[in-house]
């Protein structure tokens, strides 16, 4: 049966469901495929509450992709 997620042991279950129904090769609007997707809505809320992202300032998401491409941040000082 499919419930909201209240707390840390429901959402480490919920995990470990989603993982296992993603190993399957499921079949569009089947009952494991339904179930994936309302688990997937359940965790995506929980984690909103628990665990949130603030999206980062524009100079921290520019230096972020410095740091992806191998770039020193001394190499464009002029830029920020």
């Amino acid at each position: 049966m499919l419930k909201v997620i209240k707390n840390e042991a429901e959402y480490e279950a919920a995990l470990e469901r989603v993982y296992e129904l993603m190993q399957m090769d499921l079949v569009e609007d089947s009952p494991e495929s339904d179930e994936l997707d309302v688990l997937a809505l359940f965790v995506e809320d929980y984690e909103n509450k628990h665990y949130p992202v603030s999206a980062p300032t524009p100079v921290k998401a520019i230096l972020f992709r410095l740091e992806q491409l191998g770039k020193d941040k001394s190499e464009t000082d002029y830029m920020i």
